[in-house]
């Protein structure tokens, strides 16, 4: 697998579109960093990292659903930067999706992030995905 973060998002994308309400997916550090930014942000319900499977562990997500229309909170996931292609964004020209509705969840050296979490710290990055 030539990319670990696009197969990430691609499992969370397909267990949305069959409803399911928990999905595994392989465990990473980037990838732990993501579902938790994804869960302070309100997208997904809960996680759980599990260290039983393999030498690197999965990571457990509850996915979120509006009770009453049973609609999920995540709209869309795009991977933005790929092996091929690597998309980089200074903090002075920082994405905004959705006009501030959605996040970009960055790669910067001061650890992964948000973008207006960058824009604050003043730093730029590896713009990893788009959430909304």
């Amino acid at each position: 697998m030539t990319d670990p973060i696009a197969d990430y998002l691609t499992r969370l994308r397909n267990a949305i579109k069959a409803q399911h309400r928990v999905v595994d997916v392989p465990a990473s550090n980037l990838k732990k960093e993501i579902t938790k930014i994804l869960f302070e942000k309100g997208y997904i319900l809960n996680f759980k990292f599990v260290d039983d499977d393999g030498p690197q562990g999965t990571i457990k997500i509850a996915l979120k659903y509006d009770p009453v229309h049973k609609v999920n909170a995540i709209k869309k996931l795009q991977r933005v930067s790929r092996p091929g292609l690597r998309k980089y964004a200074g903090y002075r020209d920082m994405p905004r999706v959705l006009n501030g509705l959605g996040i970009a969840i960055l790669s910067t050296p001061k650890g992964v992030m948000t973008d207006k979490e960058a824009r604050v710290q003043n730093v730029g990055g590896e713009v990893l995905c788009y959430v909304y």
